[in-house]
C-alpha cells in the first residue's frame, strides 16, 4: 500500500460504526481512508472520510449492459454514516480512450472537474442526478451521489406489455412529451458550454414518483472542435429511434424473422450504426411522416443533421402536437 495512504487501525473503522450504528450489517472492518488516489485498495468495510462525513463502502458500482456486468472499481456503494443514507461515492479516475462509432474514431476523456461544474449548475434541477463535489486530503475530486430513485428508461419502455401499435397510440405520446423534456435539460448544459457527453438509453432514469426523466452520468468529455455538442445530439437521436420503435430494431432481427414488408437498405439504418434501422415508417406505416422525418436525419442517407437541441425541438414538438390531436 503506498505511504500516501492513511491506515488508522481497523478498530477506527468499529468505533466508528458503534457511534453513528448504521442501517446495515458489517462483518469486516476495513480502513479509515482519507485519500482515495488508489481507490482500488478501498473496498467493502473500509469507511471514506471526505467533507467531514463518513461513508461505508458496501462494494464497488457496476455498469449493466447487453446482459453483461463490468465493474467500475472508482464507484462506490456506501452508506453515509451520519444520516444512515445511501450515497454513490466516483473517485477521481483520469482516464483517456478512443470512443469508436461507426466510421468516426472520438478521442474521450474522463473528468470528475466536468461533473463537478454539472452538478453545481444543475443543483436542485430534478431533471438531472443530485450530488456534491468535495475534496479529499490529496486535492481529488469526489462526487457524493445521491440514487436517482427510478429505474432506467429502456427497462421501463422495454417492459411496456404491448404490441407496437397500442404502445405508439397509448403510450408514446406522453414518452415523447418528457423525452422533450429531457432534451430541453441538455440544451440547458449546452447554454452554459458543457456537454453530457456520454448520452445513452441507460444513462436517463424514469422517475419513480413524478415519471420525470433523469440524467445521470456527466464526467465524459470529448474531443469535436467543429460541433461541440455533436455527439450528444447524435446520443438523442438514439434514445429517440428507441422509445419511437419500443426498441432497436435491426436489418438482421429482420432477416432472422423472415419478414414481409418494404426492403430495407443501409439507407434506412443509422449513420453510425449501419445495422440499426432509424426508418421505422417502413416497420410501422402509423408513423407519421413529420415524425418519421426526424428519425431520418440520424440514417446514413441524411445530408443535413442537427447541429443544436433547439433545432432538434423544432421538429419534433409540432410532431408531438399533432400525436395528441389525435
Amino acid at each position: 500500500m503506498p505511504e500516501s495512504v492513511p491506515q488508522p487501525s481497523s478498530t477506527s473503522v468499529r468505533a466508528l460504526i458503534e457511534r453513528f450504528k448504521p442501517p446495515v450489517s458489517i462483518n469486516t472492518y476495513g480502513t479509515v481512508y482519507t485519500n482515495t488516489t488508489e481507490f482500488m485498495s478501498i473496498t467493502y468495510g473500509d469507511v471514506i472520510a471526505v467533507g467531514g462525513r463518513h461513508y461505508l463502502v458496501l462494494g464497488d458500482e457496476r455498469e449493466r449492459r447487453f446482459g453483461m456486468e463490468d465493474p467500475k472499481f472508482w464507484v462506490k456503494r456506501c452508506t453515509e454514516l451520519e444520516s444512515g443514507e445511501y450515497r454513490i461515492l466516483k473517485l477521481e479516475f483520469q482516464e483517456t480512450f478512443d470512443q469508436h462509432i461507426g466510421p468516426l474514431t472520438i478521442t474521450c476523456h474522463r473528468s470528475a472537474a466536468k461533473e463537478a461544474r454539472i452538478l453545481r449548475l444543475t443543483q436542485g434541477d430534478p431533471r438531472f442526478m443530485q450530488g456534491e463535489a468535495v475534496k479529499d486530503t490529496r486535492g481529488n475530486i469526489v462526487r457524493v451521489l445521491r440514487r436517482v430513485q427510478g429505474r432506467r428508461l429502456d427497462l421501463n419502455v422495454e417492459d411496456i406489455r404491448a404490441d407496437h401499435r397500442t404502445y405508439f397510440h397509448e403510450f408514446y405520446p406522453d414518452i415523447l412529451e418528457r423525452f422533450i423534456r429531457a432534451c430541453q435539460a441538455i440544451h440547458l448544459l449546452h447554454q452554459h458550454g458543457e456537454t453530457h457527453g456520454d448520452i445513452r438509453r441507460d444513462h436517463l432514469y424514469v422517475d419513480r414518483d413524478s415519471g420525470e426523466f433523469c440524467w445521470i452520468d456527466f464526467d465524459y468529455g470529448y474531443d469535436a472542435a467543429e460541433n461541440p455538442f455533436g455527439l450528444d445530439l447524435f446520443g438523442l437521436g438514439n434514445i429517440l429511434s428507441f422509445i419511437t420503435g419500443k426498441g432497436v430494431h435491426t436489418i438482421q432481427d429482420r432477416e432472422s424473422a423472415d419478414m414481409d414488408g418494404p426492403l430495407i437498405s443501409e439507407a434506412d439504418c443509422s449513420l453510425f450504426f449501419r445495422h440499426r434501422i432509424v426508418n421505422l415508417r417502413k416497420l410501422f406505416p402509423y408513423v407519421p411522416v413529420e415524425l418519421n422525418r426526424v428519425l431520418m436525419h440520424y440514417s446514413a442517407q441524411s445530408e443535413v443533421y442537427y447541429e443544436t437541441v433547439p433545432e432538434l425541438l423544432a421538429d419534433l414538438n409540432p410532431c408531438l402536437d399533432a400525436l395528441r390531436r389525435k
